[in-house]
């Protein structure tokens, strides 16, 4: 018995070093339970191993889709490709949660709504952007995203009133005024579907459809155009003789290429403010702008223009009191602003006068140097009113106008 109890005390001992030695160099592992005959037992364990994560709390979805659904439903998303999809959870008819491998359908049209707004939003935009750089202003009758109050407002306040239809073809450069009244007489225009044969009827081209020769008559209006152009000898400034060369064949390749520059905007029409005859050369003006041409060239707007004439043979004192008391033009007496007789210069044999007028009546500077008994050699406009003829700018060339050009002539539009 005594021995019996000594063979147990060893294993004891050798047990408890064992679990010493085991500890420090071996992994823990769990060692079986040693019992011996006498009473005594010993229960020798580890510690416990690392916690595992809670598992997810469990869905409340139908009844007919527990545990084994739910199984094969994620053994299905884990398997094939091995590529892991994201079940979506969403709230059925019946009011429970349940799972499903494809988005709802509120969130699809959603999406592809959003997709469609965007694009339609960027295509607006990029629409304002090429208005803002092609120059043209969308009016706020025009702009969908203000209150019917402000469209409302902007109507009574600031929308242009209805015009004559004759003024609204040469605005949209069908014709001149008068071929514009002859189209109208002919039978050729019509307004929103029926014949109009009078040229004073009022119309909104924001508004009515009108039609010219079977073509219709565009919404947007051609900008503003204000050219200088300095006018070489032998062309006249009236476009309808075509046997003559007229100025508006000098801008034959700025016209065409118009719309390469202008996407989406008509062509202008245009004409020049006053005349100069065939032999004059010099500035004059041309534009689209019957406003402008109008008060520039009515004599009441007493516009200032200055000509330079070379004359034959010798001036003296008398010829210049003769040109300065004026003469007779079409039963009106003509007196200039102010003669002056010019240095001579060394290239140019001829004397030159310095003449200038403001009520510009027809042939007026060769009427007074005629009447003093001069002839003109050559004759050449080189102002008007506080805009002078750039020194630079080549014959039969022309230059856009600045504000601060129009501004100088007396425009204030």
């Amino acid at each position: 018995m005594r021995s019996v109890a000594t063979l147990s005390s060893l294993h004891v001992h050798h047990l408890v070093f064992s679990k010493h030695s085991v500890s420090l160099f071996k992994p823990l592992r769990t060692l079986p339970r040693i019992s011996c005959s006498s009473s005594l037992q010993f229960n020798i364990s580890f510690a416990p191993p690392k916690p595992k994560p809670n598992p997810p709390p469990q869905l409340d979805v139908p009844n007919h889709q527990h545990h084994d659904n739910d199984d094969s439903f994620v053994a299905d998303a884990c398997s094939g490709t091995g590529q892991l999809f994201i079940p979506w959870i969403v709230r059925g008819e019946d009011g429970n949660l349940k799972l499903q491998a494809h988005p709802p359908a509120r969130l699809v049209h959603a999406l592809a709504d959003a997709k469609t707004q965007n694009a339609k939003k960027k295509k607006k935009q990029s629409k304002e952007k090429q208005k803002k750089e092609s120059g043209v202003v969308t009016s706020a009758a025009e702009d969908r995203n203000l209150s019917k109050a402000a469209r409302r407002f902007y109507n009574e306040n600031f929308r242009e009133p209805p015009q004559r239809l004759s003024k609204v073809l040469a605005a949209a450069g069908v014709a001149s005024r008068r071929n514009s009244e002859e189209l109208i007489f002919e039978g050729k225009v019509t307004v929103n579907g029926s014949v109009c044969n009078t040229p004073q009827t009022r119309v909104d081209r924001a508004r009515d459809v009108i039609y010219v020769n079977g073509n219709r008559l565009p919404k947007k209006l051609p900008p503003k155009l204000y050219l200088a152009l300095n006018k070489p000898k032998g062309y006249i400034c009236s476009s309808g003789d075509r046997e003559s060369k007229s100025v508006m064949s000098l801008f034959d390749d700025y016209l065409k290429s118009w719309d390469r520059r202008n996407q989406g905007l008509p062509k202008p029409r245009l004409f020049t403010v006053g005349r100069l005859d065939v032999a004059t050369g010099g500035l004059i003006i041309v534009t689209n702008d019957g406003d402008f041409a109008q008060a520039l060239a009515h004599p009441s707007f007493k516009l200032s223009k200055e000509y330079i004439a070379t004359v034959e043979g010798v001036v003296n004192k008398q010829h210049l009191v003769a040109i300065s008391k004026g003469t007779i033009i079409a039963g009106v007496h003509c007196t200039p602003d102010s003669v002056e007789l010019l240095p001579r210069q060394p290239d140019i044999s001829r004397p030159r006068l310095r003449i200038v007028v403001h009520e510009g009546r027809n042939h007026e500077v060769r009427e007074l140097v005629k009447n003093a008994g001069l002839e003109v050699h050559s004759l050449k406009r080189v102002r008007i009113g506080g805009y002078r003829l750039p020194s630079d700018l080549g014959i039969g060339k022309h230059v856009e106008l600045k504000r601060t050009d129009l501004k100088a002539m007396g425009w204030k539009g």
